[in-house]
């Protein structure tokens, strides 16, 4: 008998994460990969390179729309939900699109999955669900005391998948993520900032207290696919490096990187934003065999453009 092959949907496919999970799924020759996008904040030139492969196809709709999910749904072995309203300062200034998209959404992947017999959905999180950590680092067991609307939205989100999971035996994976960086990222506070050195200007720095974990790009992308591997009920999983930065130490860090050296602006903090978060990620490291770097930023030069690089650094 021929074997079947596998079909993957990954909802947001064209955006920052889902691109470069486009590209590894790709690479390692995982089956049809099939793009959903409503291109809000994807961008079809992340997945340009991909153009002439018959094994892509792309398809533009939007997860709120329920019929257009399962459509596309539809044959799926595996799903990774990624597209959602995505950042904590977008979901302030649109909570109407971030409760459609990433609430009502959510549950339309949930609903359709379990209907079509999709066998794995694995669910995008954030670490905005642990709103303000009482202690550091933070593990899963934490309570989720979400203090903004994008992690409010992202803990309904999780909600869903537990009940999915318990009421319809749907077998869902939950990523709780810090702070992703790497390239096709826009918006938030790496890119922002890089692109305010190369342009000569001042690095607004809001607060400047803030503790972030920032994890690069790729480790993410390890952990998406490798818990989809797995079988059987799972856990959240915080993925993470494990180790917390001083924000304006980030904003230093760029700077040294380009010619001139931008000053530094701080500015009044933000009410909105969460001021210290580290992850605890002994459940990746034990689940996943994923050990992060010493190092969490050491490929931030990576995202500045050779010809500003500087020397040595």
């Amino acid at each position: 008998m021929p074997q079947r092959v596998q079909r993957i949907v990954v909802t947001g496919g064209a955006g920052f994460i889902g691109s470069h999970l486009v590209d590894r799924l790709l690479g390692i020759d995982s089956g049809e990969v099939v793009v959903f996008d409503n291109l809000s904040r994807g961008r079809l030139a992340n997945i340009a390179q991909h153009r002439a492969d018959t094994r892509l196809e792309f398809i533009e709709g939007d997860v709120a729309d329920a019929k257009a999910v399962r459509d596309v749904l539809r044959g799926a072995q595996v799903v990774y939900h990624l597209a959602a309203q995505s950042t904590v300062m977008g979901a302030v200034a649109d909570a109407e699109y971030t409760f459609r998209s990433n609430v009502i959404g959510t549950f339309n992947v949930l609903s359709a999955a379990s209907q079509l017999g999709v066998e794995r959905v694995v669910f995008s999180s954030s670490r905005e669900v642990y709103g303000e950590p009482i202690t550091l680092p933070v593990d899963e067991d934490s309570p989720l005391l979400a203090v903004n609307s994008y992690g409010a939205s992202k803990l309904a989100g999780e909600a869903y998948c537990r009940a999915f999971r318990r009421e319809l035996g749907l077998q869902v994976g939950i990523l709780r993520l810090a702070n992703v960086y790497g390239p096709r990222d826009i918006g938030r506070v790496i890119p922002t900032w890089i692109d305010q050195a190369l342009a000569g200007r001042d690095l607004l720095v809001y607060g400047g207290k803030q503790i972030v974990d920032f994890v690069w790009i790729e480790q993410v992308i390890d952990a998406l696919v490798g818990v989809a591997a797995l079988e059987g009920p799972l856990p959240p999983m915080n993925i993470g490096s494990g180790t917390g930065t001083r924000i304006v130490d980030v904003a230093r860090r760029i700077g040294r990187f380009v010619t001139g050296q931008p000053h530094i602006r701080l500015m009044p903090a933000r009410s909105m934003e969460v001021t210290r978060f580290v992850a605890n990620v002994e459940r990746m490291r034990q689940m996943l065999g994923i050990a992060p770097p010493l190092d969490p930023l050491m490929h931030l030069g990576h995202l500045i453009p050779a010809p500003v690089t500087a020397a040595g650094l």
